[in-house]
């Protein structure tokens, strides 16, 4: 039986991750190599003074004897084309199904995938295939395999049954795979028939000195693939592969990664490992780096640094994501100064592609290679999407692929025990609740999340020394059309079950909470009032009034305060919580009617994700948490649900928000924003007064509404 990962660290010290008891056993036990030639670099420290082992072996694919052939002599000029496919950011969305809605959806799944992956695969003569990590996090079939069913020794993740069966020649860690935690982790890629890579994740050994560091996964592993040239002859061509994360998981899984790793920042460990590949024989090198495109200055330890890794001398194609977004695309268009080709899908001259999210495209960069007196070199590229679907001018979706028989066959059971457990009613609520107007109202969707947290957090600080302080409660609209027009909560009123709760918190989170005085809470409210454009008073040009850039899991509502946003003043921080003016845009902020002070102290609950330090909101990190719950946030829903609804067995718990916070109003403005184009959506705006849909659409499918900001919403 394998030992587990973190196991062999409390037996054998931290090395064993790497290379278990024995000095004479070389096995990862992160995952087992299979059919690559792999460096031992993993094993090696991170000083250069180290040497590594140079002696590659052989793919396990192609059996040799123990003389090896003389190399063929290769003729100057001699033409090769490679095409390199790339899938990222599944999030367990294996099928084409939306548990939330209860129904198909064509817009998504790896089983619509493989089929266009098998079609360009049979296409061409020669061709790799890798993934990019979020793999299995994001579903509520992950959450199923994960928190429900789980993992024993042994037991092969449905994702990995599906992923087996479509040869893929390596993987890439995404930052949602430590979600779970590392024995997880490890126990579901460990029947994976293909290598993991990570570059920049050490174990941490608890000094101070990086020279002795060892990587937790693979750095990059080097394959022989044999391949045909245009001259119809067979030749062997070593491709490198190096996989990134972002170093934001120290903050984002801190309670799962503290004290077991270190991340290190990605163009450093590129600048270091990629001459090593070179050395040891690597032709060409493909970086998947787990990170978005950025064009702004460097900075250290970045979590989207996929533009940098570009003048990384060596690498020869990025297939990137992250972002959940497409490269090529209309996002990335405009950055011709930048060095970014649209068209092409080159950054500086690097190939480069991002085929969104939950399989909706697939990801090709066609590779011409020409060998001469420095070996195989670029010739030309060509990076494509293609897509699973197309979303016509009436909003219904025609596939452009069936079903994949091998992959559908490898998820059914798995998902059906999901459907299952999704539509297990537990609990009952009074009124319909959605997100369609999260980002312009007070929101229900949002309003159940912070009562649940302001429940427990009172209840567990109860008779302790911060039992006194006043308690306030964050929670954001995690679905709030992300991930397209139709990437809303919508919970019908009536029976509730898991798959509500889940389109409610997305997210398998665990509730902390931080101590802060009220300086820093109205600064937080600050951070978060950068979703809004600024909205210049009595003006007849129309407006937009939600930034787009601006995620809106970043949009933080405070409850237990009251407030306004002014959204003429300017955003006082930008995306990434720099400082980029003194507007002042939270007025009135006051508690139990009284202005806060700057230096009145509170209790407020919030997840691990945004107490570590995730969001970049100013002045939050994880050295202000006084309550360190184990709880998850999501349970913490569940549990509130079905307390509240067992007081009126009738009709359930009662899901209005209390309007605690409203724009502060704007004379004279015409302003609109966007959201869900659907008839429920239009029927529910009949509620409000001041929004108004126009019955119009934008070029991606979002309805547009006209908001009245003249007065106050509530």
């Amino acid at each position: 039986m394998k030992l587990k990962l973190l196991t062999l660290a409390m037996l054998c010290g931290s090395a064993a991750l790497l290379t278990g008891c024995s000095d004479n056993d070389n096995k990862v036990e992160v995952k087992p190599p299979t059919n690559e030639q792999q460096t031992d670099d993993s094993k090696q420290p991170v000083d250069d003074k180290q040497p590594a082992d140079d002696k590659q072996p052989t793919d396990d694919k192609q059996p040799t004897d123990d003389k090896q052939p003389e190399e063929p002599v290769i003729a100057p000029g001699t033409l090769l084309e490679l095409r390199v496919m790339e899938t990222t950011d599944l999030h367990a969305n294996l099928m084409n199904f939306n548990y939330f809605s209860n129904k198909e959806d064509n817009k998504v799944g790896l089983v619509k995938t493989a089929t266009l992956i098998r079609q360009a695969r049979d296409a061409v003569k020669n061709s790799v295939l890798v993934d990019n990590g979020d793999l299995i996090q994001g579903s509520p079939l992950g959450d199923y395999m994960a928190k429900i069913k789980g993992l024993e020794d042994g037991d092969v993740h449905p994702i990995y049954e599906a992923m087996n069966t479509l040869d893929y020649d390596v993987a890439n860690i995404g930052n949602h795979e430590f979600n779970f935690g590392l024995e997880f982790l490890d126990e579901a890629i460990d029947d994976a028939k293909f290598p993991y890579i990570s570059a920049n994740v050490f174990i941490d050994d608890g000094d101070d000195d990086p020279s002795n560091d060892l990587s937790l996964f693979k750095p990059y592993v080097i394959q022989e693939k044999q391949v045909v040239d245009k001259n119809g002859d067979t030749q062997t061509l070593k491709i490198g592969y190096i996989g990134f994360v972002p170093p934001q998981i120290m903050q984002w899984d801190k309670a799962n990664l503290e004290g077991k790793v270190i991340a290190k920042d990605i163009v450093d460990m590129a600048e270091h490992y990629v001459p090593k590949m070179k050395a040891a024989g690597a032709d060409i090198i493909i970086a998947i780096p787990h990170s978005g495109l950025e064009t702004a200055e460097k900075k250290p330890l970045a979590e989207n640094a996929s533009y940098y890794l570009s003048k990384v001398d060596g690498i020869d194609a990025i297939m990137f994501g992250h972002a959940h977004a497409n490269f090529p695309g209309p996002r990335y268009a405009g950055l011709e100064e930048h060095g970014v080709d649209n068209e092409k899908g080159t950054i500086n001259g690097v190939a480069a592609v991002m085929p969104g999210f939950w399989g909706n495209n697939l990801g090709i960069i066609d590779m011409t290679l020409e060998y001469g007196k420095d070996g195989w070199q670029v010739k030309n590229t060509q990076s494509t999407l293609q897509p699973i679907s197309v979303t016509n001018e009436d909003r219904t979706v025609t596939s452009l692929a069936i079903n994949d028989a091998q992959v559908e066959n490898a998820a059914m059971s798995a998902h059906e025990e999901t459907k299952t457990w999704v539509n297990e009613p537990f609990a009952k609520i009074s009124d319909e609740v959605n997100s369609y107007f999260a980002l312009v109202n007070d929101d229900p969707s949002i309003q159940i999340v912070t009562d649940a947290q302001l429940w427990y957090t009172q209840t567990i600080v109860q008779g302790t020394e911060l039992g006194e302080l006043p308690v306030l409660s964050a929670g954001a609209p995690f679905r709030a059309g992300r991930g397209g027009p139709d990437d809303f909560t919508a919970v019908e009123k009536g029976d509730i079950a898991y798959r509500n709760v889940a389109d409610l918190y997305i997210y398998p989170n665990v509730l902390k909470v931080l101590k802060l005085n009220g300086a820093e809470v109205k600064q937080w409210l600050e951070m978060s009032a950068g979703q809004f454009n600024q909205i210049t008073p009595n003006s007849e040009e129309v407006q937009v009034l939600v930034n787009t850039n601006f995620p809106s899991y970043n949009f933080d509502v405070l409850d237990g305060v009251s407030y306004q946003i002014d959204v003429t003043e300017p955003a006082r921080y930008d995306t990434k919580g720099n400082k980029v003016s003194d507007g002042n845009r939270i007025k009135a902020l006051t508690y139990q009617g009284e202005l806060v002070t700057d230096e009145q102290v509170f209790l407020v609950a919030t997840n691990n994700y945004r107490a570590s330090g995730g969001g970049n909101f100013p002045g939050i990190s994880s050295e202000k948490i006084v309550v360190d719950s184990p709880n998850e946030n999501r349970q913490v829903v569940a549990d509130y649900i079905a307390l509240q609804s067992s007081k009126n067995t009738e009709t359930g718990m009662d899901p209005s928000a209390d309007s605690n916070w409203s724009f502060a109003p704007v004379a004279g403005a015409n302003v609109v924003f966007y959201s869900s184009p659907s008839d429920k959506a239009v029927a529910f705006s009949a509620r409000f007064a001041h929004i108004t849909p126009l019955n119009q659409t934008t070029d991606d499918g979002f309805a547009i509404y006209q908001i009245d900001l003249t007065q106050p919403a509530n």
